[in-house]
C-alpha cells in the first residue's frame, strides 16, 4: 500500500485537497471525451478529501512542467492522467521529473513488470522499455490491467488515461490516502426560478459560510425549477441550513 506523502500527513488536520491535470491533445480537440473526472472526484469524496480544481493541458512540456510545479505546491494531492504510454507524445514521466528537477531512469521494478507482463525481456522493445522510465526517487503504482505502472513522487500520483487502467491505479492508491471529514450533501427543490431565490439564498449562505450552498437550474415535467445543493461536514449545520432554505420555498409558495 503506498502511504500518503509527509506533507499530506499533518496533526490533526480535518481538510485535505486535490487537484487533477489531464493531460493529451485528443481530450482538447474533442476526439476523446474524458471519462476520469468524475470517478476520481467520487472517490476522493468518499475519502474526505476536497476535489478542488480539474486542468486539462496539452502535449506540451513546458505547460505539464508548469502545471505540476503550481498544483502539487497548493494541494495535498495531485493526480495526473494521460502521458505515460509508448509513443513519442506520452511525455508525462519526463515532465514530473522535470518538475522536481530530477532524473529519468529506468526503473528495474517497473522494467520487471513489463517483462512479466509481455512474456520475457525479448519482447521488450524500445517502446516498450520507454515506459520503464520513472522520475528517480518515484514508487510504482501497479497497473494489473495491461502492465505498464504509474508512479508517485513527492504528493504527485501519476497514472494512466484509459479509465479501466486509471481505476484499478486508483483502487491501488485510495487506501493509502490521508482523508479529512466527509463532506455530507441535501438537496431541496424548488419550482421557482434561481431569479426568485437568489437574494435571500445569498443571506442564508452569509449566515453559515461554513456550507456550501449552490442553486442549479433544472427542467422537470415541462417546468423549469431549481435544485438547492447544501455541503457540509457538520450534519448539525447542514439541517440547520436545510429547515432555512425549506422555510424561505415555503415562503414564496404561501405569498
Amino acid at each position: 500500500m503506498i502511504q500518503p506523502p509527509q506533507s499530506a500527513r499533518k496533526a490533526s488536520q480535518s481538510e485535505y485537497s486535490a487537484a487533477l491535470i489531464v493531460i493529451g491533445n485528443e481530450i482538447l480537440s474533442g476526439r476523446t471525451q474524458d471519462q476520469n473526472i468524475n470517478w476520481i472526484a467520487c472517490k476522493l469524496a468518499e475519502k474526505g478529501i476536497r476535489f478542488s480544481e480539474v486542468r486539462i493541458v496539452p502535449d506540451i512540456a513546458e505547460r505539464v512542467v508548469s502545471a505540476v510545479r503550481e498544483l502539487s505546491a497548493r494541494y495535498d494531492y495531485l493526480f495526473t492522467t494521460g502521458g505515460i504510454g509508448p509513443t513519442h507524445d506520452d511525455i508525462t514521466a519526463g515532465c514530473v521529473a522535470q518538475a522536481f528537477e530530477t532524473p529519468i531512469v529506468e526503473n528495474e521494478e517497473a522494467r520487471a513488470m513489463l517483462e512479466r507482463h509481455y512474456g520475457g525481456p525479448e519482447h521488450l522493445n524500445p517502446a516498450r522499455l520507454k515506459m520503464a522510465q520513472i522520475p528517480r526517487g518515484g514508487t510504482l503504482i501497479p497497473n494489473p490491467v495491461s502492465g505498464a505502472p504509474g508512479f508517485v513522487i513527492e504528493n504527485v500520483y501519476v497514472m494512466a488515461g484509459v479509465p479501466k487502467i486509471m481505476q484499478a491505479m486508483l483502487d491501488h492508491v485510495l487506501p493509502g490516502l490521508a482523508g479529512g471529514d466527509v463532506l455530507l450533501s441535501r438537496t431541496v427543490s424548488s419550482r421557482f426560478p434561481e431569479s426568485r431565490i437568489a437574494l435571500k439564498l445569498a443571506d442564508i449562505q452569509e449566515s453559515w459560510p461554513d456550507v456550501e450552498i449552490g442553486s442549479y437550474p433544472q427542467f422537470k415535467d415541462g417546468k423549469f425549477g431549481v435544485s438547492v445543493v447544501l455541503r457540509s461536514a457538520n450534519e448539525g449545520m447542514l439541517e440547520a441550513v436545510e429547515r432555512d432554505v425549506k422555510k424561505l420555498i415555503a415562503e414564496l409558495e404561501q405569498g
